[in-house]
């Protein structure tokens, strides 16, 4: 009893922060999309109206289409180049292996209004050093952010950037909590490098690879702060993802109602997207 009344003494903190700011905003964003209200005059019941609305409102889709598209570049980018830099740092020895996992760690900890800005100076078509070093390789120069077809891949690059450290890290503990007697074993055997590493680390580290290409997906689809300082869902609505286009249906056309409905939308297709990965990888695991 004591043990179990210290346990959810602990956790009642992180509980009720939980409640407070996660699940009861989810409640009443969901109550107000039941009705029509633009921030100022008393809200009016709606039924299910702004959902009808949604369902035939072609710029939503369009913006989930975004969304999607954005989270086929950057989960699969973040997954194979942590890992990859995982095992590579991992493979270094000594105080270099320390030095080299800092300096991949430090753009985590940037800020991403900060680094948006920075990299929208790289990007700029006449000034940026980006196409500045394109010139010296011969390559013309590119419109990156101004292009349709390049604007969001270049935000995709700015996101890969910022969390990559962050997931090598994580790769990184897995990989090193692995034992060293099934490298040994392995190496008695005659296992070649490729074969450890496809044999050995990756179904060890399985549940590390869940929980990233959950929250990296989870994350992907709430992409909002690189949207708003590079692009503002420019040009021409090329990045015009999901989030963003909450933000301007709240902000900008004052339509909060039809605002929450959205959002209450793109959190069960989150939740379905989740579910759906846990079941994938459990039935891998249970293989």
């Amino acid at each position: 009893m004591n043990e179990a009344l210290t346990a959810y003494t602990m956790l009642l903190p992180d509980i009720v922060g939980l409640l407070m700011f996660v699940f009861l905003p989810i409640i009443y964003a969901f109550y107000v999309s039941l009705h029509s209200w633009n921030g100022l005059r008393p809200m009016v019941y709606d039924g299910f109206s702004n959902y009808s609305r949604l369902l035939g409102d072609a710029g939503f889709w369009q913006s989930l289409w975004t969304t999607v598209r954005y989270t086929l570049m950057y989960v699969p980018a973040i997954y194979l180049l942590s890992f990859a830099i995982a095992v590579l740092v991992n493979g270094i020895n000594g105080t270099r292996q320390q030095v080299f996992r800092t300096l991949l760690f430090v753009p985590y900890s940037v800020s991403t209004v900060v680094a948006a800005l920075a990299w929208s100076f790289m990007y700029n078509p006449t000034r940026g050093y980006l196409n500045g070093f394109l010139a010296l390789l011969g390559i013309p120069a590119q419109p990156f952010l101004a292009s349709m077809a390049q604007a969001l891949p270049s935000i995709a690059v700015v996101g890969v950037w910022l969390a990559i450290g962050y997931y090598m890290v994580i790769f990184l503990a897995a990989i090193k909590d692995i034992p060293r007697a099934y490298f040994e074993a392995a190496e008695i055997d005659g296992a070649s490098p490729w074969q450890k590493l496809i044999y050995i680390t990756l179904p060890s580290v399985r549940n590390t690879s869940l929980f990233v290409v959950v929250i990296t997906t989870i994350g992907s689809f709430q992409v909002f702060d690189q949207i708003q300082v590079m692009t503002r869902g420019g040009p021409a609505g090329a990045t015009d993802v999901t989030v963003y286009f909450i933000f301007r249906q709240a902000f900008e056309i004052s339509s909060l109602g039809y605002a929450s409905a959205i959002a209450f939308a793109l959190f069960i297709v989150i939740m379905i997207l989740t579910l759906i990965q846990l079941r994938f990888f459990g039935s891998r695991r249970s293989e």
